[in-house]
């Protein structure tokens, strides 16, 4: 019943991805006053978010939000946190402080991701506008200064999910066999040419993507990593040799997935066991799993701008070497 219950969710929840304005500089935030990240995940069929703090890996505080919780993002300065509820068409907005809403914007029909922008000024919504979804397999890039679609790029079926390198150089793009009509693949995108360069194979039914902080890895949460297996699991692709060098296990039917600014850890959400599995990037072993509320679909850490919503740099230098025009990169369905 679960795994009904989860196609079908993910089926509505199309996972669109806003993503990053690669030419700006944006300066990684370590946090207030000292504070560890929290993490942030929405919880599709409990209505709410459990918040967990990083340091001791413990739901701190649960927050009610509207109908099906879907995407989450935090703003750069970590005060505050958007949830998008595809069942009510709003976005909740938490006061990080208080762990409060403080506000609720009503946007359009079943909104499904959300990311702000790095100056922390705009949030950008997708909306699937519906139950059905037809992926498409295009991603697009938006000129931010003009709000354009500058180039669509090809990648093929069932586009669901994209990540930056930190540089903002390479676009990783998750190709989902969820209909089992493909192969499941991450393709790299070249975003100075817009051209696909590298086709990489994981597991079946992949999730979930996000990149290292030094852009040496890249994990993907996949459902299915074997025909045998029960559990989901992350498959690591080292971007050196763009092979897939590990396979970690974890729960069932893992998709959102974040690693932390440090890179010490990656946060695994498994829809269908309510956990989520935090996994050592050194020993690419599970230390630790949280129970969170059902159904849980995104993660996002407060306190800093992760690589699924911005391409980053930490130099004031290194802008002026890229020379890419700004722009937001989304998967189109």
């Amino acid at each position: 019943m679960e795994e009904i219950t989860y196609d079908k969710t993910y089926r509505k929840h199309t996972l669109i991805r806003v993503l990053g304005i690669t030419s700006l500089t944006i300066l990684i935030l370590a946090g207030v006053a000292g504070a560890s990240p929290f993490a942030y995940i929405t919880n599709y069929e409990s209505n709410n978010i459990s918040v967990i703090d990083t340091a001791i890996n413990k739901v701190t505080a649960t927050v009610d939000v509207g109908d099906h919780p879907a995407g989450v993002a935090v703003s750069p300065d970590g005060k505050k946190a958007y949830v998008v509820n595809a069942g009510s068409n709003t976005v909740s907005v938490i006061d990080t402080a208080k762990n409060k809403v403080i506000d609720t914007v009503k946007v359009g029909t079943y909104p499904q991701e959300i990311a702000v922008s790095p100056d922390g000024k705009k949030a950008y919504v997708t909306n699937s506008g519906g139950d059905s979804t037809n992926f498409t397999g295009t991603v697009s890039v938006i000129d931010t200064a003009t709000n354009a679609v500058a180039a669509t790029i090809n990648t093929g079926n069932n586009s669901l999910e994209v990540a930056f390198s930190p540089d903002g150089t390479k676009a990783y793009v998750m190709n989902s066999n969820i209909y089992h009509d493909s192969t499941a693949t991450i393709l790299i995108i070249d975003t100075t040419t817009s051209d696909v360069t590298t086709t990489v194979h994981v597991g079946d039914i992949p999730r979930g993507v996000a990149v290292s902080p030094d852009g040496k890895k890249v994990y993907v949460a996949i459902q299915f990593p074997g025909p045998d297996s029960l559990t989901g699991a992350v498959n690591i692709i080292d971007t050196a040799t763009n092979k897939v060098t590990a396979t970690v296990p974890v729960g069932k039917a893992p998709g959102g997935i974040e690693v932390t600014p440090d890179g010490t850890k990656v946060y695994v959400v498994n829809y269908a066991s309510h956990t989520v599995s935090i996994i050592d990037t050194t020993t690419n072993k599970v230390t630790d799993t949280v129970n969170v509320g059902k159904y849980p679909i995104e993660v996002a850490f407060g306190n800093f701008v992760d690589s699924n919503m911005t391409g980053q740099s930490t130099s004031g230098n290194e802008s002026s070497k890229n020379n890419s025009t700004p722009g937001l990169y989304y998967l189109k369905v």
